[in-house]
């Protein structure tokens, strides 16, 4: 797994370049958002299953189909798997925020898994739904904690939903 300081250095010395202004601000930008990092993913660790649990609500009562009968998330097994995939997501997001670059989630998560969901008939828009609440959920909890600029926490989960959105189901 790289973080945001492996991927810089990573793209400099590969076109054997010494970091230069750009570069230096970038890192100056990571570090300085390094404490406000790490609270969001102490809110993710201290919060996880009521986040989960949380959104899961808001999703169902947006698109109730889903668990009637018939509905992707209709019987105990298929409720529990949608769940556990929330949570998934949550702790990838996770992981993305503290090292402050998305590549953990390309080789952790997102290879290969609009095929997968295709090929099992998983809807894709309320998986991106989902994981947008749970994002909008966090940006609150940072914001009431008095992290002024949660920018930050947009990139994970924007990430995860660009990545899951380019195909439609």
């Amino acid at each position: 797994m790289r973080d945001a300081v492996t991927t810089l250095i990573r793209n400099y010395d590969i076109s054997g370049r010494y970091l230069d202004r750009n570069a230096i601000d970038n890192l100056k930008a990571y570090f300085d958002s390094g404490m406000a990092r790490i609270a969001a993913a102490q809110m993710i660790n201290a919060n996880a299953a009521t986040i989960v649990k949380t959104a899961s609500i808001r999703l169902f009562e947006e698109i109730p189909e889903l668990i009637r009968p018939g509905g992707n998330a209709y019987t105990t097994r298929r409720y529990s798997a949608c769940l556990r995939d929330m949570d998934y997501y949550l702790r990838y997001a996770s992981y993305a925020l503290i090292a402050g670059d998305t590549n953990v989630l390309d080789e952790r998560v997102l290879q290969g898994l609009r095929e997968t969901y295709n090929s099992l008939g998983v809807p894709i828009a309320p998986t991106v739904r989902g994981i947008e609440i749970m994002k909008e959920m966090l940006k609150t909890m940072a914001e009431n904690e008095g992290i002024d600029n949660t920018d930050f926490i947009d990139e994970p989960f924007d990430r995860m939903n660009r990545e899951l959105s380019e195909v439609s189901v």
